[in-house]
């Protein structure tokens, strides 16, 4: 039996809003967290960035819980 080439951008999982699996575009993307002009060079973080392709919601986790 043959297996399909994974798509890393284009994931099937979970949409809260959908209710069921559905594709997802996914990136990553680093997202300042502080609010104070001098210490945001030291407050980057990582995020997953999830896009329902069926909805349009978008679900951010934060990849580095520190």
């Amino acid at each position: 039996m043959a297996t399909q080439p994974s798509d890393p951008d284009h994931v099937t999982e979970r949409c809260v809003d959908c209710g069921g699996e559905t594709t997802h575009d996914v990136r990553v993307e680093i997202r300042t967290e502080s609010e104070k002009e001098e210490n945001a060079e030291f407050s980057r973080e990582p995020y997953r960035i999830t896009t329902c392709n069926e909805c349009g919601a978008e679900t951010a986790t934060r990849m580095n819980n520190a």
